[in-house]
Order: C-alpha cells, then sequence, then structure tokens
C-alpha cells in the first residue's frame, strides 16, 4: 500500500469526523492542495480547479515543486489560468492516493491502511472536502471553479450542496450523472482489478500485488479516453518490428497501438493505489446530480435538468469534444442548457478534436482559446 504525494504538497485538515454521504466518517482526514498567485485583498480573484480521478495537485510547477504539473501548459503567468490574475487552488481528490486521505491512507483507529475499511466514496463527499478546502483558505465565495472529467462532476456537486460557493462555472467534458455506457466500462476496469488473485480482497502489498489486473484496467481507460479517429491516424495498423515481438508467445503484441497500450499501463500500474482506483471509479457511476434534488419530474432527464436549474450562477460554460465517448457531448450540452434555465448566462462550446476524452489534457490549441475566452469574461 502506497501513496503517491509530489513534492510541494500542502493539506488542509477536513473536519473530524467528517461524514460521507453513504455512511460511516473519516476521523483525521485531510485534504492535499497547491495553490498558485496571490488572493487579492477583496478574497475575490480565487479560482478552484477538481480534476479528474487520477491527477495529483500538482496542475503546473511552483516555487515549492519545479516539476511540470498535470495542466503545465494551461496554468501560470500569462496562460490561459492566469496566475497573474487568480488564486488558483487545485486540489487532490479525495480518496485518491496522491495526497488526500484514501483506501491507501493510514486509518488512525488501526495504525494501518484503511483498504476496504475505507467507507463508500460519493463524488459529493469530494465536492464537501474541496468546499472545506475554500473556506479554510479563508474565502467566502470563488470567482469560478473549473472540473475535468470526475472534477466536473465535483464541481457540480460543490454547486449544488453550497449554494453560493462560486459565482462562475467552467464544466469541461463533465457531467451531471453518468451514462450506462461509462458505468459498463468502468466496471470492467473494477472487475479486471477485482479478479487479480494478488488483490486479494483488497489486502495486498509490494510483493503481491495486481499488476495484471491494473493493467487491463488502466488499457480499457486509455482506449476510450482517446477517439477512434485517434487511434487511426496516430497508428493505422502498423505492425512491430521483429525485434519488438515475443516470438515465443503465438498471442503477444504485434501492433503499435498494443505496444503503445501496454507502455502506457506498465507505467500508471505501481502508481495508483487499486483500492483508490476502486473506490474513485464507483463514486463517478454512482453520481447523479438529481439523486436528492428537489425535483418533481419523473423523466430522469428532466430530473437532472430541474437539479441544474436550482443551481445559481453569473455566468457558465460547458465545453465538450464530438469524439468523447466516455462523457459525451450531449452530457456537456445538457449542462449549459440547464444552468442556463438557472439564471446564469450560459454558453455551450463543442470542440471538433480527435483526441476524444482526452483532448484537455493535449489538445491544448483548441483548449487554450476557450478557457482564456471564456475567463475573460469574468
Amino acid at each position: 500500500m502506497t501513496e503517491f504525494i509530489p513534492p510541494g504538497t500542502r493539506w488542509i485538515e477536513l473536519p473530524s469526523p467528517f461524514p460521507m454521504k453513504r455512511g460511516g466518517a473519516l476521523h483525521g482526514a485531510r485534504v492535499a492542495y497547491e495553490t498558485w498567485g496571490r488572493l487579492d485583498a477583496a478574497r475575490s480573484n480565487a479560482l478552484l480547479i477538481l480534476p479528474g480521478l487520477s491527477p495529483d495537485a500538482h496542475a503546473a510547477r511552483s516555487e515549492a515543486n519545479p516539476a511540470d504539473g498535470w495542466w503545465e501548459q494551461m496554468v501560470g503567468p500569462g496562460k490561459a489560468i492566469d496566475s497573474e490574475r487568480w488564486f488558483v487552488v487545485c486540489v487532490n481528490p479525495l480518496g485518491s492516493c496522491k495526497g488526500s486521505t484514501g483506501p491507501a491512507s493510514v486509518d488512525p483507529a488501526t495504525g494501518a491502511p484503511y483498504r476496504l475499511a475505507f467507507p463508500d466514496l460519493s463524488i459529493e463527499d469530494g465536492a464537501d472536502a474541496a468546499a472545506h478546502v475554500v473556506r479554510a483558505l479563508g474565502i467566502d465565495r470563488l470567482a469560478c471553479v473549473v472540473g475535468n472529467s470526475m472534477g466536473g462532476m465535483t464541481a457540480l456537486a460543490l454547486l449544488q450542496r453550497h449554494p453560493g460557493i462560486a459565482r462562475a462555472h467552467l464544466n469541461i467534458s463533465g457531467a451531471a450523472h453518468a451514462l450506462p455506457f461509462s458505468i459498463a466500462i468502468r466496471s470492467l476496469q473494477r472487475e479486471a482489478i477485482r479478479l487479480d488473485r494478488n488483490w486479494n480482497d483488497g489486502n495486498y502489498d509490494e510483493e503481491r500485488y495486481p499488476d495484471s489486473g491494473m493493467r487491463m484496467a488502466r488499457k480499457l481507460g486509455v482506449i476510450t479516453y482517446r477517439s477512434a479517429l485517434e487511434w487511426d491516424g496516430r497508428f493505422g495498423r502498423v505492425r512491430l518490428d521483429s525485434d519488438r515481438r515475443d516470438d515465443e508467445d503465438p498471442f503477444g503484441l504485434e501492433f503499435e497501438v498494443e505496444s503503445y497500450l501496454e507502455a502506457h499501463a506498465r507505467r500508471f500500474v505501481r502508481n495508483f493505489d487499486p483500492n483508490s482506483y476502486l473506490y474513485l471509479s464507483r463514486s463517478m457511476d454512482w453520481f447523479d446530480l438529481a439523486e436528492y434534488a428537489d425535483v418533481p419530474c419523473a423523466d430522469q432527464a428532466g430530473d437532472v435538468l430541474s437539479a441544474l436549474s436550482a443551481i445559481r450562477l453569473e455566468r457558465a460554460m460547458a465545453i465538450g469534444v464530438a469524439t468523447d465517448i466516455l462523457f459525451p457531448l450531449q452530457q456537456q450540452e445538457q449542462i449549459a442548457e440547464g444552468l442556463r434555465a438557472g439564471g446564469a448566462e450560459t454558453g455551450f462550446l463543442p470542440l471538433e478534436s480527435p483526441q476524444g476524452h482526452d483532448a484537455f489534457l493535449v489538445d491544448f490549441g483548441r483548449f487554450d482559446p476557450a478557457v482564456r475566452g471564456f475567463l475573460a469574461t469574468l
């Protein structure tokens, strides 16, 4: 059981006990975060970034950690999220293994890692934890909350559960609830991990570790993070050179795309805790903004729109990608429609990037002007 905490990480302690939505509570828990820029005298320029499932709080380089962050091209002086204008806060999700308390963290009641004794985790728990960080930093109201992927879900839960916490919202490739295709993919990822005998009901260690299960889970994820269009353009049907094939394995790697997936998966396997992966993945499947909203409509889509329209903001923007199969474009359009119905001046921006769900992490030629343009209106 290992946590992967980057240098420069800071922490804020959560209230103890910290109640969880689906029961149970955390004691002595904390949330990892980093900041860039300065909070102005009116405390009115704070911008919160809520990331996806796997990133840490290190979105960009800093004095405490000069290594490039996971959103290096977007955050910093003069960049789309300009730290010379904004006081930027990025939190690592509750339940992660990268600084915030999660299944790999030590349970103070036992002195051992939580493992599967960690309480059931919901997106709403992550939203409440992020809200506590905001208030602990002395911020009454955010100028904007930016949510990517799973972070887009967390941002909506934050806005719903903590009315007035932000003036504006930028939702990037997010969703107000999980769709069946996404649930199906994530269920297969979790099954791959759980069926690895080394997972051992969550009781693995460095010597007996569910490498194969994690490899399969990550490969499934990467396949859905990009698009068929990109896979075709990037790899085609190019085969591996003979010296890169294992001739003793008749069903071994043969194509360049297989080799890419294998290398990508192996880099991830020992850099993310399997139990954290299970908990965070399931929290996304459970998420439905309309679940506890006061909405009379029996139709699910109507329920979600009603829940979104109950959120009060000044401005909002939902950005999506036409080739995203994991969080398809209609989900960002739904977010924009619902927030607009709630009175926010709201835009919807569909991008034609070929890079699928991961486009916001790689296609900066499209995302930089989109994000920069929205923040310029605030």
